[in-house]
């Protein structure tokens, strides 16, 4: 179930508005260039703290519904594993393209 998103301005502790100064505050924050800003209150994290890091992990790609003429032999191989046969041949063409990307 996907949770209703909020107003802007508005946190799940914090059901008041922004202020007209807190949103100057932060606009003001927001235009500092990341040179400004003071993060020595924020310790590096050692290389070891990335060890197990997945780049990627939480992207959903955008889909679009197409109409794609298909081999009826190869429908039937998608389908013959069971339920999800578009995701399996989305699966397969994204290894492909990505394969394809990585050459020179």
């Amino acid at each position: 179930m996907r949770r209703a998103s909020r107003p802007a301005g508005r946190s799940a502790g914090n059901r008041q508005p922004l202020t007209t100064k807190q949103k100057r505050d932060l606009a003001a924050l927001a235009a500092l260039p990341d040179d400004r800003i003071d993060t020595s209150d924020i310790p590096e994290l050692p290389l070891r703290a990335w060890k197990n890091a997945v780049r990627g992990r939480f992207y959903r790609p955008v889909k679009q519904a197409v109409s794609l003429r298909l081999d009826a032999d190869v429908v039937a191989w998608l389908k013959k594993p069971g339920k999800g046969y578009q995701t399996r041949a989305n699966h397969l063409l994204r290894q492909q393209m990505l394969a394809d990307m990585r050459k020179p």
